[in-house]
C-alpha cells in the first residue's frame, strides 16, 4: 500500500463565526459558540489521521479592537473550551501549547492556559497550538528584540544574524513550519497569520464558514494536498508537468 503524504502541521484561519450567526438570525457569540464546536471536531478529527501540530488562529492582535463585550464573550469561550477539553486532551495524549503576546490575556484565562499547557506538556500525541493575542509582524518584532537584547549583552555579533538565528527567536521555534494553511469564509487574505513560518506553505481556501467545517471538509483538504507536488523554489519535475501542476 502506498505511504500517505500526509501533512505534519496544518494552520488555519478559522473564519466565518460572525457572518454564520448573522445568516442564522443569531447573535455574533452563538457563531463563536459554533466555531469552538468545530474546533473540537476538527482537533479530534486531525489526531484521528495522524496530523502531528495543528495551529489555530483563535485570537489575533487586531481582535483586541472588538467590542469589549464581544471580547469578553471569546475570553469566555476560551476558558470554557480549556476546561471541557483538558480530559480529552488527557485521554488522546494531546500537547496544548498558545503562542502570541499573552501577557495581554485577562489574568484569570491567562493562569487557566498556563495549567492547562503545564498539565498537557508531556503528552506525544497531536500538539495543539492556539495563537492568542497574536499577530505575525508582532511575533517578527519580538523576535527581532530578542535578538538585539543578545546582540546588546554581547551573546552575539551582528555579522551572525541569519535566518536561522531570527527563527530561534520566535514563540514556538521548534514547531515545523506549516505544510498546509487552510482558511475558511472565502477570504482570500494571510490576515497576519504566521508570516514567518508560511513562506513555502501550501494554501487550501474554502468558502465554508468555519462552524459549518467539518470533518469531511478537513480530509478534503488533506486530499488536495497530497496531491501538489511541494518544489520549495525547485524546477517542476515532468510528472508534475505531465499531470497538470507546473
Amino acid at each position: 500500500m502506498e505511504q500517505r503524504k500526509l501533512p505534519k502541521h496544518i494552520a488555519i484561519i478559522m473564519d466565518g463565526n460572525g457572518r454564520w450567526a448573522t445568516l442564522q438570525g443569531l447573535p455574533r457569540v452563538l457563531g463563536h459558540r459554533a466555531g469552538v464546536e468545530t474546533v473540537r471536531r476538527i482537533v479530534e478529527a486531525s489526531s484521528e489521521i495522524g496530523i502531528r501540530a495543528l495551529t489555530l488562529y483563535a485570537f489575533s492582535s487586531e481582535n483586541w479592537d472588538r467590542p469589549s463585550n464581544e471580547i469578553g464573550d471569546l475570553m469566555h469561550l476560551l476558558d470554557e473550551f480549556i476546561e471541557l477539553e483538558l480530559p480529552t486532551m488527557r485521554k488522546n495524549s494531546i500537547r496544548l501549547r498558545a503562542i502570541g503576546r499573552l501577557h495581554l490575556l485577562p489574568e484569570t484565562t491567562l493562569v487557566r492556559l498556563q495549567r492547562a499547557i503545564q498539565e498537557t506538556a508531556q503528552h506525544d500525541g497531536l500538539t495543539l497550538t492556539l495563537a492568542l493575542s497574536y499577530g505575525g509582524r508582532q511575533e517578527i518584532v519580538d523576535a527581532c528584540r530578542r535578538v538585539a537584547a543578545e546582540v546588546k549583552a554581547g551573546a552575539v555579533e551582528p555579522q551572525q544574524i541569519d535566518e536561522s538565528t531570527l527563527a530561534a527567536h520566535l514563540y514556538a521555534p521548534d514547531l515545523p513550519d506549516p505544510d498546509l494553511l487552510i482558511r475558511t469564509s472565502g477570504e482570500q487574505r494571510i490576515s497576519n497569520f504566521l508570516l514567518w513560518q508560511i513562506s513555502y506553505t501550501e494554501l487550501y481556501l474554502t468558502q465554508k464558514l468555519w462552524p459549518d467545517f467539518s470533518k469531511q471538509d478537513l480530509l478534503d483538504a488533506v486530499e488536495e494536498y497530497e496531491r501538489r507536488e511541494r518544489r520549495f523554489g525547485r524546477r517542476a519535475t515532468a510528472e508534475s508537468l505531465a499531470n497538470g501542476n507546473g
